[in-house]
C-alpha cells in the first residue's frame, strides 16, 4: 500500500469537495492610464466594495510599469463586473484598452484549445487517455517514453524536459514532432511533476492526427465556434486587424542572439503584435498545443461559464460531464504533491499566485506567460479572468504579487471568507 504525506491527503480530499461541487453544477490613476470606461456589468450577487481594490490593484501595477493595460471579468453566478485598465503601451498616445482588446493567452491555450480537444476525442473512443503515447506515434520511442501515456502528458508527469532546444536552428510542426520524439525522459513516467511545453505540442500533434485537421481548426471547428468565442483563435492577423490586439514585445534591431531575433527586422517591424510571443511556437509556425491562441476576456468568460454549467452553455454541449470532471479535477498520478487535473491546475506550485489565499484547494485554473489567468471556484460558482500584456516591452516585468492580490479579491468578491476557505481547506 502507497502511504501519502497527510498535507497531501488533506489537498487531495479539498479537491475532491471541489469535484462533487463541480458535477452538482453538471491610489490614482498612473500616467499613462487612459480613461476607465464604466464597467461592463455590475449585479447583485458580488460584494461591490471590492471593485475599487481590484481597479487599485491593477492601476498601481500599471504605475509601477508591471503592464501597460489589462482587462478584468470577475463572474458568480451571472453576476459581472468586468472593466479595462491602461493602453496598449507605455506610450502616452496609444491606443486605449478595451473589453474588446485582444490579447495573446500564452498557456491559456493548454486549457482552451488542447487539453478539451483531446477530452473530445477521447469522449468519441478515438483517443484512449490510458494507451501509451508510442501508440499513436511509434516513431517516439526510446529513450524510457516508451511508459507515457495521454493522461501523463496531460498532468505533466511525462519526465520530459521544459520546452524544445532552440539550436540548431529548426522550423515547422514536423521539425518540432521529430525533436520532441528525440527527447529522453529525466525521471520515469508517472514519478514527476514538471511543467512541460514538450507534453502539449505532442497532444496538439495527437489531436492532428487523430482527427486529420490541425489543431487550430479543430478547435475552431468544436468549441470556439459552438461556444460563441467569436473572437478567439490562432493565427489572429489572418481575421483581426494588428490594432485590436495589445502588443507583447519590442524587438531591437539588433536583437539577432536573442529569443526573438528571428522576427528582428522582419515583417513584424520590432513590435510582436499579432504574432504568437512564444518562440518555440513561432518556429512551429503559430499554431501548437502549448500556445498561441489569442482571445479576449469575455471569450474566456464564455468558456469559464460553459465549465460551471457542466459543459452546457446557451444550449450547446461543448464537453460531456465527465469530460469537465476530468479537466478539472485531480487526475494526477499517485504519490505526486502537485495536484493537477487533465488540462488545469489545482495545486501545484503555479496554482499559489492565482488562487490567492481563499479560493480553496478544489477551484482550478491556468495561467499564460504573458500575463493571463483564468481561476475557477465551482463551490462559489465564481470564476475571474485576467488577460494583459505584462511582457511589453521588455519582458522583464513581475506580476506574481497582483496576481495573488487578484485572486484573493475576487474571492472576498464572490462572497468567500477566510474562515470558509480554511473550512473548505479542512473538509474530509
Amino acid at each position: 500500500m502507497r502511504l501519502y504525506p497527510m498535507n497531501t491527503l488533506l489537498r487531495r480530499q479539498a479537491a475532491l469537495a471541489g469535484a462533487c461541487l463541480l458535477l452538482a453544477g453538471c491610489a490614482g490613476l498612473p500616467e499613462n492610464a487612459a480613461p476607465k470606461p464604466a464597467p461592463a456589468s455590475v449585479q447583485a450577487g458580488l460584494d461591490s466594495a471590492r471593485f475599487a481594490q481590484i481597479d487599485s490593484a491593477i492601476d498601481e501595477a500599471i504605475g509601477e510599469r508591471r503592464l501597460p493595460g489589462a482587462v478584468f471579468h470577475l463572474e458568480r453566478d451571472g453576476a459581472v463586473y468586468e472593466q479595462a485598465y491602461g493602453r496598449f503601451s507605455y506610450e502616452p498616445d496609444a491606443a486605449a484598452v478595451t473589453p474588446g482588446t485582444v490579447f495573446d493567452a500564452a498557456s491559456l491555450s493548454k486549457v482552451l484549445s488542447t487539453a478539451p480537444s483531446v477530452l473530445l476525442l477521447a469522449e468519441e473512443g478515438r483517443i484512449d487517455l490510458d494507451a501509451r503515447l508510442v501508440d499513436y506515434f511509434p516513431e517516439c520511442a526510446g529513450g524510457g517514453k516508451d511508459a507515457i501515456t495521454i493522461r501523463h502528458l496531460l498532468t505533466h508527469t511525462s519526465g520530459l524536459a521544459a520546452g524544445l532546444p532552440a539550436k540548431p536552428a529548426w522550423s515547422g510542426d514536423d521539425a518540432a514532432h521529430a525533436l520532441a520524439c528525440a527527447q529522453a525522459v529525466t525521471h520515469a513516467p508517472g514519478s514527476f511533476f514538471r511543467y512541460s511545453d514538450i507534453n502539449y505540442i505532442l497532444l496538439g500533434q495527437l489531436v492532428r492526427k487523430v482527427s486529420g485537421m490541425p489543431l487550430d481548426v479543430f478547435a475552431q471547428e468544436r468549441i470556439f465556434g459552438p461556444l460563441g468565442m467569436r473572437d478567439t483563435g490562432y493565427l489572429p492577423l489572418r481575421r483581426i486587424a494588428a490594432t485590436a490586439i495589445a502588443p507583447t514585445q519590442k524587438i531591437a534591431t539588433d536583437a539577432g542572439a536573442s529569443v526573438h531575433g528571428d522576427v528582428a527586422g522582419g515583417p513584424a517591424r520590432g513590435l510582436l503584435q499579432g504574432v504568437v510571443h512564444d518562440p518555440t511556437v513561432r518556429r512551429i509556425g503559430g499554431v501548437a498545443g502549448s500556445a498561441g491562441v489569442f482571445t479576449t476576456a469575455r471569450d474566456v468568460a464564455r468558456f469559464a461559464r460553459m465549465l460551471l454549467g457542466g459543459g452546457t452553455l446557451d444550449g450547446v454541449r461543448i464537453l460531456g460531464p465527465d469530460s469537465v470532471r476530468l479537466l478539472g479535477t485531480v487526475q494526477s498520478p499517485p504519490g505526486i504533491a502537485a495536484l493537477r487535473g487533465l488540462g488545469m491546475d489545482i495545486d501545484s506550485p503555479y496554482a499559489l499566485r492565482p488562487r490567492g489565499s481563499l479560493y480553496p484547494v478544489g477551484s482550478f485554473g491556468h495561467t499564460g506567460f504573458t500575463g493571463c489567468i483564468l481561476w475557477i471556484d465551482p463551490g462559489s460558482r465564481s470564476f475571474y479572468v485576467l488577460l494583459s500584456n505584462r511582457v511589453y516591452p521588455d519582458d522583464k516585468a513581475n506580476v506574481l504579487p497582483l496576481y495573488t492580490r487578484l485572486g484573493t479579491l475576487a474571492a472576498q468578491a464572490s462572497g468567500l471568507s477566510e474562515l470558509e476557505a480554511k473550512t473548505h481547506a479542512a473538509a474530509p
